[in-house]
């Protein structure tokens, strides 16, 4: 039987309103600059698919916050930029203080129907349930904001432990702060590669939690793998 299950985050728990480029441009739009929002959006994922990973390894908690904040900031900035519209900021750095603010409050998200009923049913069984998520330390605020915290004994990210999934350092981390070895435990989450396949080269059980719908070819399964382990919501999952 399952008795713990790791969880991805965004895209599995909670999720963003509309776009990241729509709340982008709702913010820039109160400094007086002006995007679409399918462009803008468009130019985020191009910035933050050629950004370098997350993870501050070596580097002591108390600076990791800063560092966070930069990363942020080098990603936003160039979205803005492939958008042609960065010059349009008279005060960048202030803009995104307040942007970077905002993503730290339950606004900007919107938390999954199926989630409260999942997480309510795998307690109910008696599943201990932990968070291994990309996020940054906003995350914490977030969870607590959108009442998902109490539900999690423990939350393992990717800055703090100085490796990102799909490295295995991040579920043997989150492993560590909890009493079960990785082939008795099932890690969830939306990203095929960082979760599922992450997941299973650590040597944990793994479901891709695949709500769109994508199609993936076989041949990208881990070598070991016979069969691709997926569902498209939290309420087909069964212990």
């Amino acid at each position: 039987m399952t008795k713990l299950i790791f969880l991805d985050a965004a895209g599995t728990l909670f999720d963003v309103r509309g776009s990241v480029g729509e709340v982008y441009a709702q913010q820039a739009k109160k400094f007086g600059v002006t995007v679409k929002s399918e462009e803008l959006n468009a130019a985020f994922y191009q910035s933050f698919a050629s950004a370098t990973p997350m993870t501050f390894p070596g580097i002591e908690a108390a600076k990791i916050p800063q560092l966070e904040f930069e990363w942020w900031q080098t990603v936003a900035a160039k979205a803005f930029q492939i958008a042609g519209i960065f010059h349009q900021f008279s005060d960048f750095p202030q803009f995104f203080v307040e942007l970077y603010a905002h993503f730290a409050t339950p606004e900007p998200w919107f938390v999954y129907p199926d989630v409260f009923r999942s997480l309510n049913r795998w307690q109910q069984q008696g599943i201990e349930l932990a968070v291994v998520s990309n996020f940054d330390s906003r995350l914490y605020p977030v969870l607590k904001a959108l009442n998902l915290a109490e539900y999690f004994t423990s939350v393992t990210i990717s800055t703090e432990v100085g490796a990102a999934k799909p490295q295995p350092e991040i579920f043997t981390a989150a492993l560590q702060k909890h009493n079960c070895t990785a082939e008795n435990v099932l890690h969830i989450g939306d990203s095929f590669k960082a979760d599922y396949c992450g997941a299973k080269a650590a040597g944990l059980k793994a479901i891709w939690l695949n709500r769109e719908q994508e199609r993936v070819a076989l041949g990208k399964l881990p070598l070991t793998e016979t069969k691709l382990e997926q569902c498209s919501s939290l309420d087909y999952l069964t212990f």
